[in-house]
């Protein structure tokens, strides 16, 4: 089972970064890209995330100064622009693994791609992980971490729901009851020719 596969990556690169909890700390890939492509791809997939967590919450401090916050929007930028990118190879990676399945004439198309509801489970990875962490923070409240105790139950059951179909759509694709077309996202603000600031400055 994918999901298996990824929920499992995916504890493991969350615990790996929290044992220093920098978001300049050096990364390091433990799945060969060859060898293990898909397991590779998921690590620096959750990786990716991880450190945008932290970045989400750095600039949200009410202390920043406008110049640091403006070079962590940029670092936010970027992240976003490899965690599209990442997201693409993993849907690479499914196309061309399951290229020669026969499809079903009455094959249907799903809303998302595997790649995209991957993407989804590995964000829901970190909100659990952070979540349990404020249900068991020895310094709030017992309302505060009754509060986070249900919304942990709740991320919990969201997270073995999306696992399921995770699995239940690669099963379809595996089996040609679905197929896989993916687009690119084709994002125009980074692109030095499709952003007209940009443009300008060139």
């Amino acid at each position: 089972m994918i999901s298996e596969i990824a929920n499992k990556i995916f504890i493991e690169v969350i615990e790996k970064y929290h044992i220093k909890d920098q978001v300049d700390q050096e990364f390091q890939n433990p799945y060969d890209a060859e060898a293990e492509l898909i397991e590779h791809l998921l690590y620096r997939k959750c990786w990716i995330d991880t450190v945008q967590w932290h970045f989400e919450d750095l600039i949200r401090d009410p202390e920043i100064s406008p110049e640091d916050a403006l070079v962590l929007k940029r670092k936010i930028d970027a992240s976003n622009q490899d965690r599209t990118d990442t997201v693409e190879y993993i849907d690479a990676y499914f196309l061309e693994k399951y290229n020669d399945v026969c499809v079903k004439k009455d094959a249907k198309i799903n809303t998302e791609s595997l790649a995209w509801g991957i993407d989804r489970l590995s964000i829901l990875a970190l909100k659990v992980y952070h979540m349990n962490e404020e249900a068991n923070r020895k310094d709030a409240s017992q309302q505060h971490q009754m509060a986070c105790k249900a919304k942990l139950n709740i991320l919990l059951e969201q997270q073995k729901d999306l696992s399921l179909a995770i699995d239940q759509l690669l099963n379809d694709i595996k089996n040609g009851d679905k197929y896989m077309k993916v687009y690119k996202q084709m994002k125009m603000y980074n692109d030095d020719e499709l952003n007209p600031v940009l443009r300008v400055k060139k």
